[in-house]
């Protein structure tokens, strides 16, 4: 679940909806994302438009672009087929800037990475995870 303190600060900016969209929820399951996740709770609750804006990048909502484009899919086989990303790697941006944010949808941690020997270090398993949860991932994201 989210945190009320997160919740709040959705709320606060008119970003909150009570009402889960059942075409996010069918959206989101087409990519096996656990629907009880924080993960899940952000993008079924939260909306402002096509992306969020935070720490000078954006971060996609990506019910809304399962839905409404193909370019998250695209993104999302780049970051497997490409980057060499595990399955459970799930982009929450675009790699704008050869620099990107995935989520790992098996321990629920976000990683921030750039191509080169950062990439490289995470692949080899020498470079960990910057946040241990989505939730603390959206606290800096947003800096709330």
């Amino acid at each position: 679940m989210l945190t009320p303190k997160l919740v709040e600060y959705f709320k606060s900016k008119n970003w909150w909806f009570d009402e889960p969209s059942s075409e996010y929820r069918d959206a989101l399951l087409s990519i096996d994302v656990d629907i009880d996740s924080d993960f899940a709770q952000f993008y079924l609750h939260v909306e402002d438009c096509p992306t969020f804006l935070g720490q000078n990048r954006e971060i996609y909502q990506i019910g809304w672009f399962l839905i409404n484009s193909n370019d998250y899919l695209l993104i999302l086989k780049s970051a497997h087929d490409v980057l060499k990303l595990p399955k459970e790697y799930l982009p929450l941006d675009n790699f704008e800037g050869e620099y990107g944010y995935f989520y790992n949808q098996k321990t629920g941690e976000v990683i921030g990475l750039g191509l080169g020997k950062e990439l490289r270090d995470f692949i080899a398993g020498k470079l960990k995870p910057q946040w241990p949860s989505f939730n603390d991932f959206l606290e800096f994201f947003f800096d709330v």
